[in-house]
């Protein structure tokens, strides 16, 4: 390694180490997300699965809170920590399918800059480890392609596997590898080995708990997130969010040479055949699907999740090695000049604007609901009531809510949802006596609250509200109920909706 490329690499290393550093400070800035709070639970009862997702989720907020305990940034430390393996991955993948450390350096900074990376690794939900895992399902892939040994399969089945136990669209992994087989003609000897094969198996096996888990608890996993793909009616609405949302979490620069860079892949000879078709594989084959599920059902953005290290070494690409005109020229070294500073800037914009909401005069914007910001002040308020009540056990209607109290009011207070007992199936049933005593029922839908308790308690009585603050902001408005005398047991045991049908 000459001297201007270690300079490089050291470069990239420092750029991508204060992009974790700024994570960790916004981390333990940031109140919990209603989901992460909900995956902060699943990790005090690790399982096999659970009822909305595979269990990886849970696994690195536990690691995280080992180190670092039950904070905002203990639940979030791993996650963010994750980048640098992350980083490392797609470095090396670029490298390997492209050449050149300018290339490979690129694509892991771009990566890192996409609000997709520097918030999807910060709040943490099952995309996170998905993103990663996605990173080394691509590199080992590229090893495959450099090496021609038959030993990258076993890694590329390993890396396939955690990918498996994140989230289940990484099935569609398996068709991305069958198509680049394929269609790149020297590769498809690989059809007939047993490589493949046998990273296969390992995938399988890393899968297997979720599998086991979903046996056991009456496919209901499987059913609810395989059940999305079915198509009940057409709303071709959704497939008009795709592109501005993806605009906004590639963010604008970096998703511009992202799309050159495809586009280059397709229609031009620069690269490898291979590399190039290893790279549309991973991209293509699953947003077509999105595409399709757009046209019945909205797609969230943080799904596309795993394409992003192929978009990432795509945009690293059309900024390095692709011939273009005079004005694509120009577009090109503009993007790639600012593609970093204006992702830092949007993202530090983005949290400190779900923090302060200063940016748009203390208004309504789309984080307000979902981050738990005035948490903590409106815990306070309710377990005031709840001590003057007497009430053993705090219940809610979502899960969202129950994340909250359960991490913000104090610890060992008896928390539960009151319906959708599935999602708690891996976790203990709270006491049976204090389910009997008084109860108190935090509701933000209407201060009447919700008509179905009076079939489960004899007494409803209205005890208070809560409002939950952001600045001079209400984001929301908590009713307090004080419930009493159940009349069979309190909490609802209705089966979910995928086992009724």
């Amino acid at each position: 390694m000459n001297q201007s490329d270690a300079r490089l690499v050291l470069n990239t290393v420092l750029v991508v180490v204060a992009l974790v550093v700024l994570r960790l400070v916004a981390a333990a800035w940031t109140p919990l997300t209603f989901d992460e709070a909900y995956y902060w639970m699943w990790s005090k009862h690790l399982a096999g699965g659970y009822y909305d997702h595979p269990p990886m989720v849970a696994y690195v907020i536990r690691a995280g809170t080992i180190i670092a305990g039950d904070t905002e940034l203990g639940v979030r430390l791993v996650s963010i920590l994750l980048a640098l393996p992350m980083s490392f991955a797609v470095y090396q993948a670029a490298g390997i399918l492209f050449g050149g450390r300018r290339v490979a350096a690129t694509a892991a900074i771009l990566l890192n800059v996409t609000l997709m990376a520097a918030v999807g690794l910060l709040i943490v939900t099952p995309d996170a480890p998905l993103l990663v895992a996605s990173s080394f399902v691509l590199f080992f892939l590229a090893k495959v392609l450099e090496t021609g040994r038959g030993l990258w399969w076993l890694a590329v089945g390993v890396a396939v596997g955690v990918a498996l136990l994140s989230k289940y669209t990484a099935l569609f992994f398996g068709p991305a590898i069958l198509i680049w087989l394929i269609a790149v003609p020297r590769l498809r000897r690989w059809l007939i080995s047993p490589w493949p094969y046998l990273g296969g198996v390992i995938a399988f096996a890393i899968f297997s708990p979720v599998i086991l888990w979903n046996a056991e608890h009456n496919w209901v996993s499987f059913i609810k997130q395989m059940g999305r793909a079915r198509i009940e009616d057409f709303k071709p609405a959704f497939i008009a969010e795709l592109v501005p949302t993806q605009v906004a979490f590639a963010t604008p620069l970096v998703f511009i040479l992202g799309a050159m860079g495809l586009h280059a892949m397709m229609w031009r000879n620069a690269g490898a055949h291979a590399a190039r078709t290893l790279v549309n594989a991973m991209f293509w084959t699953i947003v077509a699907y999105f595409v399709w599920h757009s046209l019945h059902a909205r797609v969230e953005a943080n799904w596309f999740a795993p394409v992003y290290p192929a978009f990432a070494v795509a945009a690293a690409f059309a900024g390095h090695l692709t011939k273009w005109d005079v004005r694509q020229k120009r577009l090109a070294d503009f993007c790639l000049r600012w593609a970093a500073p204006s992702g830092i800037l949007l993202f530090a914009f983005l949290i400190v604007q779900a923090n302060t909401g200063w940016f748009t005069g203390y208004r309504r914007d789309a984080t307000v609901r979902s981050v738990g910001i005035g948490w903590q002040q409106a815990a306070r308020e309710i377990e005031a009531v709840r001590v003057r009540t007497g009430a053993g056990c705090v219940l809610a209607p979502d899960y969202g809510t129950t994340g909250w109290l359960a991490f913000y009011l104090p610890k060992g207070t008896c928390v539960a949802q009151q319906a959708q007992r599935i999602r708690w199936t891996n976790m203990p049933e709270p006491d049976a006596k204090l389910l009997a005593g008084k109860l108190l029922y935090v509701d933000d839908s209407a201060p009447t609250g919700r008509p179905f308790l009076k079939d489960f308690f004899a007494r409803v009585e209205n005890v208070g509200e809560v409002k939950r603050m952001r600045g001079p902001l209400v984001v929301e408005t908590y009713w307090l109920f004080l419930l009493q005398d159940p009349k069979g047991e309190a909490l609802d045991r209705s089966p979910p909706p995928e086992l009724i049908r």
